[in-house]
């Protein structure tokens, strides 16, 4: 995925270099060799985008291979079709909690699986005042960015979720009212997959 994001990137630098342009990268997706060919760009430069696409939909065919691989075979397990019930969860972003959670009984409680997530402030405080910081890279960087995501679909299209997020926008940046949700939602995931009960989010962000 990563090297997939870096053939979008890449294009989009061309065309910001040369041509003083922005393309978004649903729209990049979709070019064909006419839409490049239309460009007021040098021949080599056209053709370097075609080089670049054609390896980006290259690496879309393996990633849907892999993804249909794995998911054939973690769709019976329970913890899986849990996380499937999370708001902002889907197949792909339960698919890597699963896997990158492991067995969910080694963690104490719903407070150390989050801070693994990395969806906790590692600052020390003490009577108000900033003491320090721990190690931000403690944890697990997938299950941040896997949380992180949930957080962006579910303020999109849960509306308990939404409402929540906007009343924390309102006494804080965006950003930080962002990984409110997925420090939210990284503590209801433990008990979802812990107790394999499905997700409510009223009492989750009530």
């Amino acid at each position: 995925m990563r090297y997939r994001s870096a053939q979008i990137l890449s294009v989009q630098n061309l065309l910001a270099r040369n041509l003083g342009a922005r393309a978004r990268s649903g729209e990049v997706k979709r070019w064909q060799a006419k839409s490049i060919d239309a460009m007021a760009l040098l021949e080599e430069q056209k053709q370097a985008l075609k080089a670049t696409l054609a390896v980006m939909r290259c690496m879309d065919a393996q990633i849907s291979a892999v993804e249909r691989s794995v998911l054939a075979k973690v769709k019976a397990r329970a913890d899986f079709k849990a996380l499937k019930t999370v708001s902002g969860i889907g197949d792909v972003l339960a698919l890597t909690i699963a896997l990158e959670t492991g067995d969910i009984g080694r963690f104490a409680g719903p407070g150390n699986f989050a801070s693994y997530a990395r969806t906790v402030k590692s600052t020390r405080e003490s009577n108000g005042k900033k003491k320090g910081q721990g190690n931000t890279k403690c944890g697990n960087k997938y299950l941040a960015w896997a949380f992180i995501e949930a957080a962006n679909f579910a303020v999109r299209y849960d509306a308990t979720i939404k409402r929540w997020y906007q009343k924390k926008c309102a006494s804080s940046l965006a950003v930080v009212a962002l990984k409110a949700v997925a420090h939210k939602l990284a503590r209801a995931c433990y008990y979802v997959m812990k107790d394999g009960r499905s997700f409510d989010a009223a009492r989750a962000f009530g």
